[in-house]
């Protein structure tokens, strides 16, 4: 039952709530349209949406417009309903050229490192077309294979891999494409390809610099003998070289031409962190295994420079964290990081792993 002035959530109809339309008849039919589905979890973000729609027929938006931003969310829906099974898996991206050939050796190389993951109980989500993206997914096998394939003029569709797959997902734009393909994963693997391959690799980067995604490994991985990342690292030293990026954001990916190796550092960088978490204006580390008092205090000798006051301390679970039951099983450390230098977060984040590391599993094999 609503009261006079609110609708069903509970809110009252005030201009200023980022939820409603400005016309409180309205919000009070987007409550009831709530009810009428059954909707009660995360009421304020479907609020929000519907109200967004409104909105939209108020400003009086373009045809183009709105199809827009129709085909955008329908596809997001989608895949959100195809990950959503998967949620606890650990999942890595691949991003490659379509171009590649099955006989050619970069082929090998990224079925090679697909089938390692999936041994390791990884799924590997890319596109669906042709080149690495079928190496891929036929190194991860069909049960472990996620598709994301974008519809093009020249393409004829999904490989043979993953088509009529229900893990494959369709998808009209680009930017919805590269949104799930980055959403989902815990790891990102990026082999030589094209103008679509190096914007993937250069937004995923900017993400990571940023602090706008999650830390995450990426790996450039070629073939013995292969002089593409080097190629490419000369031209970020010039980068760097004019002030552009810093030295530190190398720490955000690993070159090499060695499967092994790059599936050590997929894996290897759960090996003892576990997720992040901010609450307010710290950041906790959750990690498996807690670090000493001396090793602490060399953590915080090394890594002064990223904590805007205080400095690098071992936590109980904050409230929070307590409140949404958010594994409060693990250790955790927590600073007052200064969002800036995310490369030195990448490296105190190695220094975790490396000198308190465990066994060496992904975050969903923890509970």
């Amino acid at each position: 039952m609503t009261t006079p002035g609110s609708n069903s959530l509970g809110l009252v109809a005030s201009p200023d709530h980022r939820f409603l339309t400005g016309t409180p008849e309205v919000d009070l039919i987007i409550g009831e349209l709530l009810d009428a589905v059954g909707a009660k979890a995360n009421r304020d973000q479907l609020g929000e949406i519907l109200a967004t729609a409104v909105r939209l027929s108020l400003d009086g938006a373009d045809r183009l417009d709105l199809k827009i931003t129709t085909a955008a969310v329908k596809e997001m829906a989608e895949a959100f309903r195809v990950f959503a099974p998967y949620r606890s898996v650990s999942k890595v991206t691949m991003f490659g050229s379509a171009r590649t050939r099955p006989d050619d050796p970069l082929y090998v190389q990224a079925r090679e490192l697909a089938a390692n993951l999936a041994q390791a109980g990884w799924m590997v989500v890319t596109g669906a077309g042709p080149g690495i993206m079928a190496a891929g997914l036929e190194g991860a096998g069909r049960q472990m294979a996620f598709g994301i394939n974008i519809r093009l003029p020249f393409e004829e569709g999904a490989n043979s891999f993953i088509a009529a797959d229900p893990k494959l997902v369709e998808m009209k734009y680009f930017f919805t494409r590269k949104l799930m393909l980055l959403k989902e994963s815990a790891g990102f693997v990026i082999l030589p390809g094209g103008f679509g391959t190096l914007d993937e690799a250069f937004e995923l980067l900017t993400l990571l610099q940023t602090g706008k995604a999650e830390p995450s490994p990426i790996v450039l991985l070629d073939v013995p003998g292969g002089t593409y990342w080097q190629a490419w690292q000369a031209f970020v030293d010039q980068v760097e070289s004019r002030g552009l990026v810093s030295a530190e954001d190398r720490a955000l990916y690993r070159i090499t031409d060695d499967v092994r190796e790059a599936a050590a550092e997929i894996l290897g960088f759960y090996r003892n962190y576990h997720s992040q978490r901010r609450v307010g204006d710290t950041l906790v580390l959750r990690l498996r295994n807690p670090p000493s008092q001396a090793e602490l205090d060399d953590l915080n000798r090394r890594f002064a420079d990223i904590c805007e006051r205080g400095g690098i301390r071992l936590t109980d679970p904050l409230g929070p964290e307590r409140a949404d039951r958010d594994h409060l099983e693990l250790p955790r450390v927590a600073l007052a990081f200064n969002r800036v230098h995310y490369g030195r977060l990448r490296m105190l984040i190695d220094a975790l792993n490396i000198d308190l590391g465990g066994d060496g599993y992904p975050p969903s094999a923890i509970p």
